[in-house]
C-alpha cells in the first residue's frame, strides 16, 4: 500500500495512482523514470519509479518518513511512497507537481525556441532559493556527509511564482553505494575524482556548477566543445571562465539570453564569483554556511 508521509495532501489508494491517467516526462538519466499523474482535474502528482536493485529496504521507510516531515518554500515536498514485496518490483516516490519545469529546461530548452531567457532579478531570485533551500537541509541532516548529493539544474524545479524548489534530495542513505556512486552527482565532484572522498563541501561543490551555468547559460558537460569547437581540447566549466578576465565576463561569458541593466553587472560579476569560490579545491572551499551568506547578500543593482 501506499504510505503517505504528509498529512495535508489528499489521500487515495496504490490502485487509484495505477489506473489514473499517466505520461512519462522529459527522459532524465540517472535515479528513476518520472511520471506526470493526473488523480482529478484538481490533483496532478509526480511519480518517480525507482528500480528495487538501487534501494536499500532497511533504511527507506524510515528515512522517507523523515524526509516527508521536513517544511521549506524551497523544497519540493515528498508526498508518499511504495516499496514493492516482489523482488524484481519497482519503489515509487510521489511528490507535487511543479508546473514552470526545471531550471535545466529554462536555461537550456528555451535557447531553441523564440521564448526570452531568464532575467538577471529572476536568475539571482531562484539562486537564493536555491541557498536557502540547502542551509535547511544542512540544519536538518548535520549527520549526512551530502545532505543533498544530487544537487544539478535538472533537479531545480520552478513553481507557478518562478521560486525554485530542491527536488531529488538526501537520497543518499537509501540508494545502494556503488549506485550512488555511478548516479548521483555529489560523487562527480574533484575529492572523489581524486581521492574518492565526499566531504561537506562536495555539495557546495555542486551549488557552485548551478550558479555556473545559471549565468552562463552553458551546460557544464557540453561546455568545451559547445565553446571552443570541435577538434579543441575541451575545458570544464570552471577552467572556462577562469580563463576570462573579469572585465570580459558580461561579453564572453554571461548567458547571450540573459535580460541585464548596467547597474546589475557588478552584483552580476559577484555571484559569478561566488561560483568560482565554491568550485574551488575541497581544502579551501567555502562551507556552506559561507556560500549561503555570500549569495543572500547579493543585491539585485549596485544601486540598492
Amino acid at each position: 500500500m501506499l504510505c503517505f508521509m504528509r498529512g495535508d495532501r489528499q489521500q487515495f489508494t496504490l490502485e487509484d495512482l495505477l489506473t489514473a491517467k499517466a505520461e512519462a516526462m522529459s527522459q532524465r538519466r540517472g535515479l528513476g523514470t518520472s511520471y506526470k499523474v493526473m488523480m482529478s482535474e484538481q490533483l496532478v502528482v509526480v511519480v518517480k519509479r525507482f528500480k528495487k536493485s538501487l534501494i536499500k529496504d532497511k533504511y527507506f521507510h524510515m528515512h522517507m518518513m523523515v524526509l516527508g516531515s521536513f517544511s521549506h518554500p524551497n523544497l519540493l515536498p515528498y508526498v508518499a511512497c511504495y516499496y514493492s514485496d516482489d523482488n524484481d518490483g519497482h519503489v515509487l516516490l510521489l511528490t507535487d507537481f511543479a508546473i514552470n519545469g526545471s531550471l535545466a529546461n529554462h536555461l537550456h530548452d528555451k535557447q531553441k525556441s523564440d521564448e526570452p531567457g531568464l532575467d538577471w532579478p529572476t536568475r539571482l531570485k531562484i539562486i537564493r532559493g536555491v541557498a536557502k533551500g540547502l542551509c535547511y537541509l544542512y540544519y536538518m541532516l548535520p549527520c549526512l556527509s551530502l545532505p543533498h548529493g544530487h544537487l544539478k539544474s535538472s533537479n531545480v524545479l520552478i513553481d507557478e511564482a518562478f521560486n525554485p524548489l530542491l527536488a531529488d534530495y538526501s537520497f543518499l542513505p537509501f540508494i545502494e553505494k556503488d549506485q550512488a556512486q555511478n548516479l548521483m552527482v555529489g560523487y562527480k565532484s574533484p575529492e572523489f575524482n581524486h581521492h574518492e572522498l565526499t566531504t561537506k563541501q562536495t555539495d557546495v561543490w555542486c551549488l557552485g556548477i548551478v550558479i555556473l551555468e545559471i549565468m552562463t547559460g552553458v551546460k557544464p558537460n557540453y561546455v568545451g566543445y559547445s565553446l571552443f569547437g570541435r577538434g579543441k581540447k575541451p575545458k570544464d566549466m570552471v577552467t572556462w571562465v577562469n580563463a576570462v578576465r573579469r572585465e570580459d565576463w558580461s561579453k564572453k561569458v554571461f548567458d547571450k539570453n540573459m535580460k541585464w541593466e548596467k547597474n546589475n553587472e557588478i552584483e552580476m560579476k559577484n555571484l559569478l564569483d561566488i561560483g568560482l569560490r565554491c568550485c574551488e579545491s575541497d581544502i579551501v572551499r567555502w562551507s556552506m554556511r559561507k556560500a549561503v551568506d555570500k549569495i543572500l547578500g547579493l543585491k539585485e543593482s549596485e544601486d540598492e
